[in-house]
Order: structure tokens, then sequence, then C-alpha cells
């Protein structure tokens, strides 16, 4: 029994908490741990016990007595080291064991305490220890030169994405400065076995020692889907007051796709509840939200175990922070991604044997198809698999950057020994890690001293920067203020103007005026009526997902789960698309034509769809992204678009030479990576081709294509 192989200060834990049991993935987790100095990653739904079956055997197994941090916990969020350390510290106390927050907003006088004496088990943010690394180096190693694990939680947000590269390569560095080799667990609740789980295990450099558990307990979900359509940019009223009565005695999360959307939701249905004297607990919580208004907000679903709650949320409330029991949670229109379905609906029914309730909202047909083919891709067992950049050359140079600094100048030998070292650049070659140094002394991000090279004059004001340590773009936020009290922040536009109504935290907000040079908008409570300004956001679709919303357009299932307007809508979008013979879905698409307009229903993803569109444009076809319903509207006829049709078939050479041009007429598609801009134009090439295109999927698909016309 798995019990009996832990320390008996944590069974005694164990014992004083009353569990009659362990979880699944607990009794699985501890007997691996305990037995092998292996690599896990532990996949188990969400509020299943992961944060424990990985401290329950890492806390019997290690030596706390040994000198140095024994156990670094990583975390995507701030918040949720907030909410974890009290759990870690609950388990420690029966070890005395120092557990320490470590962040921008941490007790500075304990961060002091621990580096004199360096102990127990941290928790921390990738950010945090890159400052370390540029700042400190030293504590680096006072801290770190003795680790024994690392736990990496909701690992599935880091990989595939720049901040997990980065992160991969804070690991890598750690590894360096360690005594001896240190083991990473990674606790996640969305990953697929479908995925293969390749990605997942290269994310701790060695495949071969990273294991996989995952707890296939299954989770009963109730999901009702209810259609009310939108006629203009706001959400419909009969919506509105459905969602108020489903919701008014319960304990709801909203998530709504946009943080404007999040606003218009809280505030409404807060009106809704006044005139009906229902309860007053409605909050908006988003990142432009001022971080005590969202820490209150979490204090209050937390602990108020009688009251009822309406929290409309955007991702910030996607992550494990515990926020107690919820009742329901509600999707309005259709998620970007599965993973992050699954993140949602795991926010609910978090008691043993609870089913979780979903509702989702659909205001147009189709979101209501995405959200259905969404569902069923869920069912399937379908997450979408992370995204490969096989050389992350944006990252490797934000590294060579964070290294010179932390030397204070380095041969350049030396640098790119490091570099090369680095497991995460490992597809990257010496001769490209030379020339994009060579590029940084050119541009003065670095200065070369006959064989050494220390951080330029331009390359002072970004390392010296508060932003250096992130792989977030900063967007240009302006803070908005009342009454001398931070209510948030409001991404900067043309309509941020006086008079204006703006909605945040929950509230409406009249601007009162507002300071360009100083960034900040002074508002007061506003009672006119007037419509406050909207802002919303598009998310990235995988091609699985727009391939299933193909497949349910010429299906003649019929989904239980749906409401009468919703099987209405599917049906009046099926007959539409009857018009087109499709009998295979793999190659076959639909080419609508009217008078006005030729309409290619490509039914692939956002990153090819946008490859596509720039192909289409080498070959002088002029279309309009449509990337709701996965169209190209074509701005050319039927007879140009045969005669164009194949056209972007050019060498190589050619097609890097179009990109070179797009990069100098448009520098803003490479707002994708906080760091390309500073890299040589080819290597910026690179990237577009890694990370926001995808040629070798898009002209596949159109080699393969055969149009299918409507009439």
């Amino acid at each position: 029994m798995s019990y009996q192989l832990l320390s008996e200060p944590i069974r005694r834990f164990i014992r004083d908490k009353g569990w009659e049991s362990l979880r699944p993935i607990q009794n699985a987790a501890i007997t691996k741990i305990m037995g092998s100095e292996e690599n896990y990653i532990l996949v188990s739904r969400t509020a299943s016990g992961k944060t424990e079956a990985a401290f329950l055997p890492i806390l019997s197994k290690v030596n706390f007595f040994d000198t140095g941090v024994q156990v670094l916990y990583i975390s995507p969020l701030i918040a949720l080291i907030n909410d974890q350390f009290a759990r870690v510290e609950d388990l420690c106390k029966y070890l005395d064991v120092k557990v320490t927050k470590w962040h921008g907003e941490a007790n500075r006088t304990l961060k002091e305490k621990l580096v004199k004496d360096p102990s127990g088990i941290i928790l921390i943010t990738p950010e945090s220890i890159e400052a370390m690394f540029v700042n400190r180096p030293y504590q680096v190693k006072a801290l770190f030169s003795n680790l024994r694990y690392v736990v990496i939680d909701e690992i599935h947000s880091f990989v595939g994405t720049d901040r997990g590269i980065h992160l991969q390569s804070i690991l890598s560095r750690l590894q360096q400065v360690n005594s001896s080799r240190f083991s990473i667990v990674g606790l996640s609740a969305t990953m697929s076995e479908l995925n293969k789980f390749l990605e997942v295990k290269s994310f701790t450099g060695e495949i071969e020692h990273t294991k996989i558990l995952i707890d296939r307990t299954p989770k009963e979900i109730n999901a009702v889907f209810r259609f009310f359509k939108a006629e203009g940019e706001e959400l419909p009223l009969e919506l509105l007051k459905d969602l108020y009565n489903e919701t008014k005695e319960s304990k709801v999360l909203i998530f709504p796709n946009s943080r404007g959307r999040a606003e218009e939701v809280a505030v409404k249905l807060k009106k809704i509840s006044d005139r009906l004297k229902g309860h007053p607990n409605y909050f908006s919580h988003h990142s432009s939200v001022d971080r005590q208004v969202r820490e209150y907000v979490e204090y209050f679903a937390k602990n108020n175990k009688q009251q009822n709650f309406c929290i409309s949320c955007t991702s910030t409330l996607e992550l494990g922070i515990d926020i107690g029991s919820v009742d329901e949670v509600v999707q309005i229109d259709s998620t970007h991604s599965i993973a992050s379905l699954i993140q949602r609906v795991g926010r609910s029914g978090r008691k043993d044997g609870q089913q979780s309730n979903l509702f989702l909202y659909a205001t147009d047909r189709w979101s209501l198809l995405q959200s259905i083919a969404c569902w069923l891709l869920y069912k399937e067992g379908f997450t979408e698999p992370p995204q490969v950049t096989e050389k992350p050359v944006d990252i490797l140079l934000h590294q060579a950057l964070s290294i010179t600094k932390g030397y204070s100048g380095l041969p350049i030998s030396d640098l790119i020994d490091q570099l090369a070292k680095n497991f995460t650049f490992r597809s990257i070659d010496r001769n490209e890690i030379k020339e994009i140094i060579d590029h940084l002394i050119e541009i003065d991000l670095l200065e070369q001293l006959r064989h050494e090279v220390i951080i330029g004059v331009e390359g002072e004001k970004l390392v010296n920067s508060r932003n250096f340590y992130s792989m977030f773009q900063s967007e240009d936020n302006f803070k908005v203020v009342h009454a001398g009290n931070n209510i948030g922040e409001v991404p900067y536009s043309s309509q941020l103007k006086e008079n204006e109504n703006i909605l945040l935290a929950a509230r409406i907000w009249k601007i009162k005026f507002v300071d360009e040079q100083a960034k900040r908008v002074e508002v007061i409570p506003a009672h006119d009526g007037k419509k406050p300004i909207f802002s919303g956001g598009v998310g990235m679709i995988h091609p699985k997902i727009r391939e299933k919303m193909f497949e349910i357009l010429y299906s003649s299932d019929h989904y239980d789960f749906l409401d009468e307007l919703s099987i209405i809508e599917i049906n009046i979008l099926r007959r539409e698309f009857s018009v087109f013979d499709i009998t295979n879905q793999n190659f076959q698409r639909p080419l609508k034509i009217s008078e006005k307009k030729l309409e290619l229903f490509t039914f692939t993803g956002s990153q090819i769809n946008r490859t596509i569109q720039f192909l289409f444009d080498i070959a002088d076809i002029t279309t309009v992204n449509v990337e709701a319903q996965s169209a190209l509207e074509i701005q050319i006829s039927e007879v140009e678009l045969k005669s164009s049709w194949g056209k972007w078939n050019i060498a190589e050479e050619e097609l890097d030479l179009l990109l070179k041009q797009k990069i100098e007429t448009a520098p803003g598609i490479l707002g994708f990576s906080k760091w390309a801009y500073y890299l040589p134009v080819s290597f910026q090439i690179m990237l577009l081709k890694q990370k926001y295109f995808d040629f070798d999927s898009a002209k596949k698909l159109l080699d393969q294509m055969k149009l299918i016309r409507n009439c």
C-alpha cells in the first residue's frame, strides 16, 4: 500500500486530515516517486489532489537537513503561488520545513533570510528565477545548487509556448549550477493521450527519463446548450434573463471570451439582480481589474460559504486558483480550445461524487457549431497538442542577453558554449548562435571587447527594464482611477476619451479626464445610460476543431444536449450546406458563389487559414479572412480564381524574399514574439515559418483541394 511508503510525519498529516483513502493519482505518484529518480508528469482532472500527489512522496523522501533549498515549486501565476502556499505550508508543518514565497509582491525580509540560510521549499514564477539569474546570480548558486525536486504546476500552460521555452532554458541553467541532477514533477489537468505526450516529455530535457501517470477516473458532466441570436455587439437581453434565472441561486463562474464581454455580463446581471431584489454578489475578474480587487473576489468566493455569487471572468480563473466550491460553469460563445474548456469545466463539481454543471450559450450559429465541435472532441478525449518550435531563436537571443548581464560580461566562446549546452536550444547549431551574437553586437545590444562581450548601450535599456524578465508582450495600458483608488487598467484606444463610458470591475464608469502622458484615466460612476465601450479578442483555433465542425454539418446525428433553438440553427446550417455535394471531407471544400462574392470554406485551423491567405495574395487572389466561419471571402471572379489557382507554388528563395518584404512593409507581423524584432532578418523569416505561418500544411491542403460549387 502506498500509504506505508510515506514517512511517519506525512502519515500523521493524512490521519489528522481524516482522509479515508488516497486518490488514484496520489497512490500512483507515491509508489513511483518514492521508488525512482525519474521525472513524472501527473495528469488528472481538476481538484483530484495533484498537489498532494507530488508533495506527499517528495516530503517523505527528501532530506531537508541537507544544505540549500531542496524543492522548487514553479507556478504560472503569482495568485496561484499565494493560493498554494497555505496547502504546502500545512503539509510542511509536520516536518518543520520552511516554505517561502518568492515573487515581486512577497515579503522581502523573508527572502533575505532565506538567502543567508537556504533551506526548505521555494514557491516561485519563471520570471522571478530569470530576474535572479540577471541581477543576483550568486543567489541562484546559493539557493539552488542542491535542488532535489522541481514541481511545475499547470505544466500544460507552459508547454508549446514562448513562456514554456523560456522555462525550459531556465531549468537547463538550473541543472548546470546544481551539484547533482534534480528530478521534475509536472502537474496537469488537460493533457490527452492522443497527443502521445512526446512534446510534454521533451519539456524536461530527458525524454527517456520522463514518465507520465494518468488518472482516467471519469468525471460526470451535465452539459446544456442554449442559443440566443445576437443582433448587434451586445448580448441579447433574453440570454441575460435566462442566464440570471439559471444562476441566481448558485455559486457560478461565467467565462465570456473577452474582458469587455466579461464586464458586460457582470454589470448587466447585477442590474437584473438589483431590479428583482436578488443577491448583490456580482463580480468581474480579469487581468485589467486591479490586483487587490481580484484578490478580494477570490477571497470572497473561497470563504463565503452561505451567500451565492457570480464571477464573470477570463482565463485568470481558468487555472487552479482555489475559490472553493462552484455549482455551475457558464461558457458564453465557444472556447477557442478544448484545453481551455477542460480547465473551465473542472472548476465546478470539485467535491468527490459531484457532477460538473456546464451551460454553453451561443449567440450566432457558427459559435454554436464550434461549441458542439469542441464538446464532441472533448468527449472523444482530444486535446490540442503543443505547438513545436524547432529552433526558438528569439528565446535564445533573450537568454544570450540574460547570461551576459548575469556574468557582467564573458568570453564570446563561453557564451556560445552555454547556449549550445542548453537542451532547449539543441536544434540551433553553433554557427547560428554565433550569427545571432554577431548581430546583437552590430545593433549595440552587446558590445565586444576583444574576445569578450558585455551588455551594449542599447542592451542596457532592455535588460534594466522590468519587462525584460518575461516573454509576455506588455499592453499599452492606461490606469483607471476613481477618487484616488485604483480600479484597474484598460488598453489604449482612440475611443478612450472624456465623457465616454467604460466597463471595469463590474461597474460602469464615466471618463472625466484622460492624461496621455501619465497613462491615467480619471473616472466617476456613470448613471446616464450611455452605452459603454466594448473590447474583444479572437483566439487561435486548431484544425481538428474546424474539421469536426465540417463533419457535424454533413452528419444527421441528433444531439440531446441541445435546446430547441440550437437544433433549429444547426439544421438551418445543414440545409444551407446541403447544396454542396461533399463526398470526401479530406480534400473537398465548399465554394459558395453568389452575385456579389465568392466564399471558400476551408474548415481548417487559424494558422493554416492565415497562411492560405498569404499564398493567395502571392497569386493575386484578394481575400478577406472570415475567421469565425473558417472562410475566405474572395474578391475576384470565379474565372480569375481558376486562372490564378496554383500560382503560389514558388521556389523557397522567392518565398523568403516575399516574407522579407512583408517584414519591411508591415513589421507588426512579428508581434507574436517579444524578441523577434532584434534578430537578423533571416532568423525573423525562420520564426515566421515556424510560429506564424504553416506553409507545409497549407500547401498540402491546397494541392489536394477540390472546390465544390453550390450551383
